[in-house]
């Protein structure tokens, strides 16, 4: 088994499958920042911020994403009921990494390409335990990324529905999360509308 104290497995899992819906049905995986799909970034924030091994949950478009992006390296699971929300893709992400001797997982979302590495780091040092939970968090505001220590996955799971993800989960165990700050070397914007495509170069 991974040892939880000096060396702990920590996955990266990339949720991915968004249609775009507010974005005229352009899937959130493919839209271009700074010549690539802003799925690679996301994978490459996780893979520079010392996760291992990545997973990444794809749904709408996904021959597209799986034909246009490089995810060498990933295993990728494809959501066919991504149109339910987030919650089914992370219920995906945390089903595929099993039983085996992986310690966390780090929860990363595609549509926030102001997340880099360095934040993904901070948030993965903050692992104690299979028990822990860790957010980002921006002026004092919880954000992704989240990590989940493994020993919460199944009431994660349990819970994830709908659009809200871990949301729920999160708010009843808001005493026992440890927040780090990373406002200063991350921006947590979404691209959700036309307007957010602002933020992409």
């Amino acid at each position: 088994m991974a040892s939880a104290a000096k060396n702990p497995e920590v996955a990266g899992v990339l949720l991915a499958a968004g249609g775009g819906r507010r974005l005229g049905g352009r899937p959130k995986a493919l839209l271009e920042h700074r010549g690539r799909p802003l799925v690679e970034h996301a994978v490459r924030s996780l893979r520079d911020g010392g996760c291992g091994p990545l997973h990444v949950v794809l749904g709408a478009a996904a021959d597209e994403v799986r034909a246009r992006a490089d995810l060498t390296g990933c295993t990728v699971a494809v959501n066919p009921d991504w149109e339910e929300g987030m919650g089914s893709s992370l219920r995906l992400g945390l089903a595929a990494l099993g039983a085996g001797d992986t310690d966390a997982a780090l929860v990363l979302l595609v549509d926030q390409p102001g997340i880099g590495a360095e934040a993904v780091a901070r948030v993965r040092l903050a692992y104690r335990s299979r028990a822990s939970l860790a957010a980002a968090s921006y002026g004092g505001e919880r954000g992704h990324p989240v990590l989940f220590g493994a020993d919460r996955w199944a009431d994660i799971a349990a819970g994830a529905v709908g659009d809200r993800g871990a949301r729920a989960y999160l708010r009843e165990h808001r005493d026992a999360i440890t927040l780090v700050e990373c406002s200063d070397v991350a921006e947590a914007y979404d691209i959700d509308t036309s307007r957010d495509l602002r933020h992409l170069e």
